[in-house]
């Protein structure tokens, strides 16, 4: 018992010194709009990561006993553009039935309210509800006076690095790098995405870090982006990769879309690719759609870079 009680004693020192930052700096709220919270659960992420990449940490099915075929994944394909346009048809049947006078009296109250710090934001958005105003209308209502949170942006280096110590794939990946490089006069490019309604970017951040160590030149588009201004930013930042990190089953929505964005750039020569926890059975429709590679769970992040930069030394040889 001697052995649990002092790793019970490591894990609070270890809490307790996370509480010190957060209270050093202000709270909770101030560490939040710093995005240090985030930070660290990313740093840990990409530790751990480097540990299941390496071999060093044991993930039964994932990078060790793999089986040879996977069983078929029995999945619900949703058709993304009908269910818009069945939202659209209900919101407009929504707005014709009620009444529009006393939704704009409501929404009027909410901002009202916001500006003056007096009332309660809550109470009014519940009552403004209640009169069929929508989410979008209420959130609209508050924005005028408050804005819109953006999230920042942070990026990290070195911790995947220095976790995956000696391993030779990344070694490789970064050998592969060091030659684009030259043959280039720049390093390889890759722009991280994270588009429509998915929130989930902690993989995002991870794998982003991942290739900085590798020795790539990283961006990370800001969360919920359209195809229009993933695609965008992309050819703004002059990428050599579009990498679409999809967790929220939006991929065979967006994925063709961003592409065709970066058509009306007459930028086909931008590499799209994806990852994210797709099913192997829609693989052959982001190929066939111009995906150039999928990189599904388990992918070793400085495999997934080789297998990259391969095809671009081999493209630029060309």
């Amino acid at each position: 018992s001697y052995y649990v009680e002092s790793l019970t004693d490591e894990i609070a020192k270890k809490a307790w010194a996370l509480i010190e930052e957060v209270e050093e700096l202000g709270g909770m709220t101030k560490a939040i709009e710093a995005g240090i919270p985030k930070l660290r659960i990313e740093e840990a992420a990409a530790r751990k990561q480097a540990r299941i990449d390496s071999g060093q940490d044991i993930i039964v099915g994932v990078n060790k006993y793999r089986l040879e075929k996977e069983d078929p994944l029995h999945i619900l394909d949703v058709d993304n553009q009908m269910v818009r346009r069945q939202q659209i048809e209900r919101l407009e049947q929504i707005k014709a039935s009620r009444d529009d006078e006393k939704v704009k009296e409501c929404l009027a109250k909410l901002t009202a309210s916001a500006k003056s710090g007096e009332g309660n934001l809550l109470e009014l958005a519940v009552e403004a509800a209640r009169h069929r105003a929508t989410l979008g209308e209420i959130s609209d209502a508050l924005e005028t006076v408050f804005g819109r949170y953006k999230a920042q942006i942070r990026s990290f280096s070195g911790v995947y690095s220095k976790e995956i110590k000696n391993d030779e794939s990344f070694e490789k990946a970064k050998q592969l790098a060091d030659e684009f490089a030259k043959l280039e006069g720049r390093r390889p490019r890759i722009m991280i995405a994270k588009m429509g309604q998915d929130g989930h970017d902690r993989g995002a951040k991870v794998v982003a870090t991942g290739y900085a160590d590798v020795g790539f030149d990283v961006d990370i588009g800001p969360l919920f982006q359209t195809p229009a201004e993933a695609a965008k930013q992309a050819v703004e930042n002059d990428v050599h990769i579009l990498g679409v990190s999809s967790l929220a089953a939006g991929h065979k929505t967006l994925v063709p879309q961003v592409i065709e964005e970066l058509k009306k750039y007459g930028r086909e020569d931008i590499m799209v690719i994806v990852g994210g926890v797709i099913p192997p059975q829609d693989y052959q429709y982001l190929f066939d759609a111009g995906a150039v590679a999928v990189f599904g769970p388990g992918t070793k992040i400085s495999e997934a870079a080789i297998k990259i930069l391969e095809v671009l030394v081999k493209g630029f040889e060309e």
